[in-house]
């Protein structure tokens, strides 16, 4: 037996709601055993992309907002979409509209899904280095503190709770690991 077969049978769906970042899907399925049920997914229209900006002196920025979905103010990294795009291009539009910062030198550190149980939403996360200050260009529908704090405080707001953004999370926990490895 191929354990690695999908298992999932879909006898029909039906579009939900569709808006031009998300889309979502309901379908009628034959589940794993063998029983009728439903099962909703959210499609993301765009990728989602992060940034761990990192200076000379190994501190990173921070960005800061209220986030809508969860009614709590949340710190982040620098994070946005990229639609049909180049995923570096799109990291590199994000930095600059949400710090003001520019960067020599890029590397890719992380793909993942970000809750693969509804959604098919995939994010790609960089390092940026070689750092350079220009202005900020931030959405109209971002209101944002930036934050330039050593990377080891950015690590410990990890480990305490204080950052909860899986994006962010991740993409922390990744970089003081390829920092001990010497990898960056």
């Amino acid at each position: 037996m191929n354990v690695y077969k999908n298992p999932w049978k879909i006898t029909g769906k039906k579009d939900i709601y569709d808006n031009p970042w998300i889309s979502l899907t309901e379908y009628q399925v034959i589940n794993p055993s063998g029983g009728n049920g439903i099962y909703g997914k959210v499609h993301f229209k765009n990728q989602a992309i992060g940034i761990v900006p990192l200076d000379d002196d190994l501190s990173t920025y921070l960005v800061g907002q209220y986030r809508f979905t969860i009614d709590e103010y949340s710190w982040e990294i620098p994070e946005g979409g990229g639609l049909n795009e180049d995923p570096l291009i799109a990291a590199q539009r994000e930095l600059l509209e949400e710090t003001g910062l520019k960067a020599e030198r890029w590397q890719k550190i992380s793909e993942m899904y970000l809750s693969n149980s509804v959604t098919d939403e995939y994010c790609i996360i960089f390092i940026a280095r070689g750092l350079t200050q220009h202005k900020a260009m931030p959405d109209e529908t971002e209101q944002l503190i930036i934050k330039k704090l050593p990377f080891e405080e950015a690590y410990n707001m990890v480990m305490e709770g204080k950052i909860k953004d899986v994006v962010t999370v991740s993409a922390i926990l990744k970089t003081r690991i390829l920092l001990l490895e010497n990898k960056i």
